[in-house]
């Protein structure tokens, strides 16, 4: 994500004076001898791209058994039929479609071609409330408006490059600044797609009843905050519109990457503003439920059988790769990981949901199999078009008429290969070269060929 120096300079040299100093060395020349004693020889400390790879399969058999799950996969999925059959109300309720899309920046290509793969199967429904965070919130916004505006979807998830969404800041300054990059460039895709027309469709479903909902962090409180945007297009005026748009641009804004968005408040007539950044940054999803109009309170049991969608744009688990011995490679790295933690736990979460309330829970993510770009912030027309294309195929494939994409129907970590790994020591196996061994389970399939939508043709912006 950050560009390095690979000259050194007057803080490099500064930096090994201070370390000779501190080493108790005459000069910076000797350091190295130093430092010597500390190396480990005869010992590779770094793993080829290829081998973090196959790290998957390398495990402590003796210990992984210390690891075996409480609770087996059949055993959860009957436990969560058990509590939805609980939750079936005496008089069933109109059933409802719940979107759900997570960030991810340009991995948001994958659920992208997912939409419009879905559209090609005639199973894609209406969605009764749509809930969107970071890359998630533009995806959202047109899946909101529906099959019409899958040709606008694919042409921002397979046209747009680096330069179309930011513009990086040179390194030094930007360190002493609010980021490393300027989202104008963001800013005027945003106002191109969130055109004054496309805000007026939003008011009038907002009007019948259905919603679409943003979610964006309050960078100084540290909070979650969700963004009605229905109610903000209903408004109707150019404030609202401008609102609406900044809205989009801040649940986009990944700190320390993008500027903060600042967005003007008013509390009991005294003038406030805040600065609003991506919403990944205090949840990779939420979850909303359907309106329900004043004086007319839900019934128990109301959302019984209503469907769960949840499109990740992203992988479960991330591609294993080298981790440079920089600072900022290792915090960036550590980052991610951190979020696609939260996305686990996130996704938990709303199983339990489904569980209590009785709807479905269904999951579309980045299968293992599929190469995905190393960096979520590196717009590639080539790398997006494959993810597309492959989202596509995913929900052309393995469907019926009757039930549409072969959606994923446990929560991370039920599926082999998933859990957690056990060490009692440093001498370890590769199951992967076993598959006898049942620890990993069998390998994950290829996705089968299907037809695929036929690309529309595009005019890559200049």
């Amino acid at each position: 994500m950050v560009r390095t120096f690979t000259r050194p300079g007057p803080a490099l040299a500064l930096a090994l004076a201070l370390l000779a100093v501190a080493l108790g060395c005459s000069s910076p020349s000797t350091v190295g001898d130093r430092l010597a004693p500390f190396r480990k020889h005869g010992v590779r400390a770094e793993r080829t791209r290829e081998e973090l790879k196959a790290s998957v399969g390398w495990l402590d058999v003796a210990a992984q058994e210390a690891g075996r799950s409480t609770i087996s996969t059949a055993e959860l999925l009957a436990f969560a039929e058990k509590s939805r059959a609980a939750a079936r109300p005496a008089v069933p309720s109109p059933k409802r479609n719940i979107l759900v899309v997570t960030g991810g920046g340009s991995y948001g290509a994958y659920p992208a071609g997912v939409l419009v793969g879905w559209t090609a199967t005639g199973t894609r429904p209406e969605f009764d409330v749509v809930t969107g965070i970071s890359t998630g919130a533009l995806l959202g916004a047109f899946a909101f408006l529906g099959p019409g505006e899958d040709a606008e979807l694919q042409r921002c998830y397979t046209t747009l490059r680096d330069r179309d969404i930011y513009k990086r800041n040179r390194i030094i300054p930007s360190l002493l600044s609010e980021s490393l990059a300027d989202s104008g460039p963001l800013a005027q895709v945003i106002e191109r797609t969130a055109n004054d027309e496309r805000i007026a469709r939003f008011a009038a479903e907002h009007a019948k009843g259905r919603r679409y909902y943003v979610g964006t962090t309050d960078l100084d409180a540290r909070r979650a905050v969700v963004w009605d945007m229905g109610a903000i297009a209903a408004r109707n005026t150019p404030e609202s519109r401008e609102l609406f748009r900044k809205v989009l641009l801040a649940s986009a804004a990944i700190p320390g990457f993008f500027p903060p968005v600042r967005i003007p408040m008013t509390v009991d007539g005294r003038r406030y503003v805040e600065r609003h950044i991506d919403g990944g940054t205090t949840s990779s999803m939420f979850f909303a439920p359907p309106y329900a109009p004043p004086g007319h309170e839900p019934p128990p049991g109301w959302l019984h059988g209503s469907n769960l969608y949840i499109l990740v744009a992203g992988k479960l688990y991330p591609d294993p790769s080298p981790v440079k011995p920089r600072t900022f490679a290792i915090a960036s790295n550590a980052v991610s990981t951190v979020i696609y933690d939260q996305t686990r736990s996130d996704l938990h979460k709303l199983f339990l949901l489904t569980a209590m309330t009785g709807m479905t829970y269904n999951v579309s993510v980045i299968p293992p199999e599929i190469n995905s770009p190393l960096e979520s912030t590196k717009f590639d027309p080539k790398e997006m078009s494959r993810l597309f294309c492959a989202g596509a195929q995913w929900a052309q494939s393995a469907q019926s008429a009757q039930s549409g994409p072969n959606w994923r129907i446990t929560p991370p970590g039920y599926e082999p290969g998933e859990g957690a790994k056990y060490r009692s020591g440093t001498a370890l196996t590769d199951t992967g070269r076993n598959a006898g061994t049942g620890i990993l389970g069998p390998p994950v399939s290829p996705i089968p060929s299907a037809p695929m939508i036929p690309m529309a043709p595009v005019v890559p912006e200049k």
